[in-house]
């Protein structure tokens, strides 16, 4: 969870933290996109090791086991930072955290039933819907650029799902009701870090991390309990493994943001993607179709496009620093959700 302490960063374009841009025409892998890199491979794993554990145990047991290791941690971010932990606003505070304990359920249920490529993808539809909401809750303008991501981010949808009533009879159709409990999780995302950006200027990010990982042991207490299905050796490590893969992931995830521009960290983190349709051909025998292929494109394609557009690092005049530092921790945000629901 240590993501939402990037809601309250500095923006690294000021502060020369930015590697310097490769020459042109040659292709090199800055230190920062190998942190992109790394989060992606290591959240990519967490989303294998859910769907493993998600084979034999019910959803809310693992998104209870999650949530108690993130607590544990969240305990130790706030002894170390030393900081009282009920903070100031908080009615904000356990609202953010009930939309993330949905968030995290959802995607969760979505890895488990449907391929975990096409999770993946429609769990990366977040940052649109963060861009949406922030138009009545952050007041922030709706741009035209933003509309059409959204649109387009349906379409790329519908080319994953592919529902019978549009394309006819088809083998790889996705069961409905999951696919928009996926979308739900993916909206619910966005909601969350809605709330993060406008706790980030009163509250400590472990504060925030805190109230999240309470709430969602709280919450999925009653429904796990019940249910309770005693994990295996084996699943007992695939269920610490999904908490050390998640904070390695968030690890990677702070590092790549504050080193590397948000257009470039967002591409790179893409690499999740690719990273969850090789663990479904290795691990499930889930082959991407075309229309996952596509799918996947558009909806990548969508939110990169929300991308903000700037001068490399260095280049940055005096006037343009206050806008450039704003642009860049909007998109910032909006990149972060596609985890931080999961998260």
């Amino acid at each position: 969870m240590d993501r939402e302490a990037e809601a309250v960063a500095d923006t690294p374009e000021l502060h020369g933290e930015v590697a310097p841009a490769a020459a042109p025409g040659r292709f090199r892998m800055t230190p920062g996109m190998r942190y992109m890199a790394a989060g992606a491979f290591c959240f990519s794993l967490m989303s294998l090791l859910v769907k493993l554990a998600g084979a034999r145990l019910p959803t809310q047991e693992v998104v209870m086991t999650r949530a108690i290791v993130t607590m544990i941690l969240s305990i130790a971010l706030l002894r170390r930072a030393r900081v009282p932990p009920w903070g100031t606003r908080r009615g904000l505070l356990t609202l953010r955290g009930v939309f993330g304990f949905l968030a995290l359920s959802c995607f969760y249920h979505s890895l488990t039933h449907l391929p975990i490529a096409d999770a993946t993808v429609i769990q990366y539809t977040n940052p649109v819907y963060a861009g949406l909401l922030a138009v009545p809750l952050l007041g922030e303008r709706l741009r035209r650029r933003e509309v059409l991501s959204v649109v387009f981010s349906m379409i790329g949808v519908l080319l994953v799902m592919r529902p019978a009533f549009l394309f006819g009879g088809s083998a790889h159709e996705l069961p409905p009701v999951t696919v928009i409990i996926g979308l739900l999780g993916a909206m619910c995302s966005a909601a969350a870090y809605i709330t993060v950006r406008k706790l980030g200027r009163t509250e400590h990010p472990a504060v925030i991390i805190s109230y999240f990982s309470v709430i969602s042991v709280i919450a999925s207490v009653p429904v796990a309990l019940p249910g309770w299905i005693w994990p295996t050796a084996t699943e007992w490590l695939v269920l610490i493994g999904i908490g050390v893969t998640t904070q390695l992931g968030q690890t990677c995830l702070t590092h790549g943001l504050r080193m590397e521009r948000a257009g470039t960290a967002t591409a790179t983190a893409y690499l999740q993607i690719v990273f969850a349709a090789l663990w479904g051909v290795l691990f499930f025998s889930e082959v991407p179709d075309a229309g996952t292929l596509l799918g996947a494109a558009v909806i990548v394609g969508s939110t990169l496009a929300l991308a903000p557009r700037g001068k490399p690092a260095g280049h940055t005049t005096v006037d343009a620093a206050d806008q450039l530092a704003t642009n860049h921790d909007k998109h910032r945000d909006r990149n972060e959700m596609r985890s931080a629901a999961s998260d």
